[in-house]
């Protein structure tokens, strides 16, 4: 837990940081006309730190926290992308909610955001994305896996 919380806090600190400085600097605080749509600045900033936060988490969680495992990292990268996945559309929505439905500024709703994704996360990854399976023997004795 200490492990997990400690690396946590560093993926929050790499998520708010590259946050503000994309939405300051790089996007400019300006919509991004793509020709079929428009997406607003904390939305493109959303989408633009979501690889940097990803694979420093991915990392992270697979040599910190919970240490090379026996499944291979593709498997493991598989399974945290689809986590990942459910991450984004929740960072998504609660973005929506707090910047265009309650007028709060975008960088401090992604801090808020990030924080609530957490927990997210923290439930995937202990109950999927790093689950250990059991040995086979153990399933074939009908054992329940102790965690």
């Amino acid at each position: 837990m200490i492990r997990y919380g400690f690396c946590g806090g560093v993926t929050l600190t790499v998520d708010a940081v590259c946050y503000a400085a994309i939405y300051n600097f790089i996007i400019a605080q300006r919509y991004i006309d793509l020709g079929c749509i428009v997406v607003s600045p904390h939305i493109a900033s959303l989408i633009l730190v979501f690889p940097i936060t990803f694979f420093t988490g991915f990392l992270l969680n697979r040599y910190v926290v919970f240490g090379q495992r026996s499944d291979r990292a593709n498997i493991q990268l598989g399974k945290y992308l689809l986590s990942g996945c459910g991450s984004i559309v929740l960072n998504y929505v609660l973005m929506k909610l707090l910047v265009e439905a309650c007028g709060l500024w975008p960088t401090p709703s992604k801090i808020v955001t990030s924080v609530i994704v957490a927990g997210y996360s923290f439930l995937m990854a202990r109950y999927f994305t790093w689950r250990q399976r059991l040995p086979k023997e153990r399933k074939a004795n009908g054992c329940p896996a102790l965690h």
